[in-house]
């Protein structure tokens, strides 16, 4: 290991990698507070953030803005924190108003929330890739110790390791560089008061760092936010696109022989249903797949206005009801829970968003939560839906976060259905295939990045 002084960096050479010491071990140089005021100081070599009530969110930001790297370092914090660090991150929002933003390797450590190594991205969209994708791994994540963290982000790929292991595997394009920053989180519970966070041996390497990514590490599933676009994996895999950003092909009216002429429209790469009084496919009419599909998973991003209804069915036969209203299906509801009345209709919140409609309620209990709040990323943002189904067995994940599983044709589904409005049709949801709908409830929706991977396929790969 070689260490030398340039332009007032240390920089490190480790087998031909040439590493810059963010952190000098003895003061904040190079950084500057951002935001909150909660206190940063210098401590046997270590950064040490002090968790204060009645300020916000606190970051210390360096003043060097950084695009593609591999980012090292090692992270302690005292129990029941929540923290983590930023990268790829802005002071301003796009409004002009002053506010940290960007990507976030969430680190805490609460005893029920496994979310670290987890990527969210503070004061934008939210969470991005939260650890329900990856669940098996949480355990390599040392609470109360010291704990080594590594973030590869060349290009659209951004991975995220905790003591060598990856955790996170996110494609997304939507920032190409900014700087970095170590948080302080606010907090509201006065017992949390004082207690510390702490970084240490802060690193990075920016020279060829494609070169340096972890070549010999068992990969997270991966999550791809690229607008209509499939990653090189998901191709492999076997996705496909089920709507290409621009045409109508594949798609066509649920009661139609072709597209509808109105109450859809097409721009930019989203896909969205017209405002038309709020009626139940009473303007353009529900779309559905001009295919069918039995078992498969699907996923499609989703992006609500206030007081809007929609949803996204499955087994879909539209030969059932000939008449006014929504095709007939299971259906992933879509709606302003805060806004619209019909979260309050139905049985127990089971026509709330993503749930099974007027079947089960979706909550995130699944996800060893001690409440149902579910991952909401609010009216006006995207979410995403994702929908699997293995032969009878059916989940429903918001945000990738599972809401809602069951077992079609069982007793207790049938028991569900003939408590339901569904009753009337014989075997409801018990098809072995159908086709896939958007609905047209008469509220302004939109949808873009619509992509299946079907399981009962020859040659199918289940991620």
């Amino acid at each position: 290991m070689v260490v030398t002084a340039l332009m007032s960096a240390v920089f490190i050479s480790v087998y031909g990698q040439e590493w810059e010491e963010l952190f000098n071990g003895k003061n904040l140089k190079g950084w500057k507070q951002l935001d909150g005021t909660a206190e940063f100081r210098v401590e046997d070599g270590m950064v040490v953030g002090v968790s204060t009530m009645g300020v916000p969110n606190s970051f210390l930001a360096t003043g060097e803005d950084y695009t593609d790297f591999i980012l090292e370092y090692e992270m302690k914090m005292d129990r029941g924190l929540n923290s983590g660090v930023q990268f790829r991150s802005r002071a301003l929002r796009a409004d002009g108003t002053e506010r940290v933003n960007g990507y976030q390797v969430e680190y805490d450590d609460h005893d029920d929330r496994p979310w670290a190594g987890g990527i969210y991205e503070e004061a934008d969209r939210g969470w991005l890739y939260p650890m329900s994708y990856h669940p098996g791994v949480t355990g390599n994540n040392k609470r109360g110790e010291w704990n080594h963290i590594r973030v590869e982000a060349v290009g659209n790929t951004i991975r995220t390791y905790i003591n060598g292991i990856n955790f996170a595997n996110l494609v997304d394009d939507a920032r190409p560089g900014g700087f970095i920053a170590l948080q302080v989180h606010s907090i509201r519970d006065a017992a949390l008061e004082g207690k510390e966070i702490r970084w240490r041996n802060i690193r990075i390497l920016t020279d060829s760092p494609g070169k340096y990514m972890r070549k010999d590490a068992e990969l997270a599933p991966e999550v791809s936010y690229l607008s209509n676009q499939l990653t090189a994996t998901q191709k492999e895999l076997g996705w496909k696109l089920l709507w290409d950003g621009k045409s109508t092909r594949g798609w066509r009216g649920a009661k139609l022989d072709h597209f509808p002429r109105q109450g859809w429209k097409m721009e930019e790469g989203i896909l969205t249903v017209e405002a038309g009084g709020g009626g139940e496919s009473a303007n353009g009419g529900d779309i559905i797949t001009t295919g069918t599909y039995g078992s498969f998973i699907l996923e499609v991003d989703f992006r609500i206005t206030e007081g809007a209804n929609s949803g996204i069915k499955y087994f879909v036969d539209p030969g059932l009801n000939k008449g006014e209203g929504s095709a007939i299906g299971c259906e992933y509801q879509i709606l302003d829970d805060s806004n619209h009345p019909d979260a309050q209709m139905g049985v127990q919140g089971n026509r709330t968003l993503a749930s099974l409609y007027d079947l089960i309620r979706a909550d995130a209990l699944f996800y060893g939560q001690d409440n149902r709040e579910k991952r909401f990323n609010g009216v006006g943002s995207w979410n995403r839906a994702r929908i699997e189904v293995h032969g009878s067995h059916v989940a429903h994940y918001l945000n990738g976060v599972k809401v809602v599983e069951y077992e079609r044709g069982t007793q207790m589904w049938r028991a569900l259905v003939a408590y339901s409005k569904y009753k009337v049709w014989p075997a409801f949801g018990e098809a072995a295939a159908g086709h896939i709908l958007l609905q047209d409830h008469g509220n302004e929706v939109s949808f873009r990045n619509i992509k299946i991977l079907e399981l009962d396929k020859p040659g199918s790969h289940e991620p």
